[in-house]
């Protein structure tokens, strides 16, 4: 990942307004800054959610609380708890994820 054009800045997260995503079952809630040639996001998935759509955009995912399933479409299937994260670049393994009691991540793109 280069990030360009992103001067130094900080970003207070409980000042940020929340947009509401829904899945095929529950609601992605984000809190996204954008910038430069990133996009950086605090995700809530509520219990039950299933992403509704194959992602294959790359990202550096970090599961902040809960645990989160993500799938990739060649089948595999990982499970990330509080502590874990992923990193996938654009195009090579699309993937969807889906929670079943919850899960707060921090996302960069």
């Amino acid at each position: 990942m280069k990030i360009e054009n992103v001067p130094f800045c900080t970003v207070d997260w409980s000042a940020v307004s929340q947009t509401v995503h829904p899945g095929v079952t529950g609601e992605a809630i984000w809190k996204t800054f954008e910038m430069g040639n990133i996009r950086v996001r605090m995700v809530e998935y509520t219990p039950g959610y299933l992403a509704d759509h194959w992602c294959s955009r790359g990202h550096v995912l970090l599961v902040l609380e809960g645990e989160l399933v993500t799938e990739l479409s060649d089948g595999r299937s990982f499970v990330l708890t509080a502590g874990m994260s992923y990193q996938v670049s654009d195009e090579l393994n699309p993937h969807r994820s889906h929670t079943k009691n919850g899960a707060k991540l921090f996302i960069v793109d």
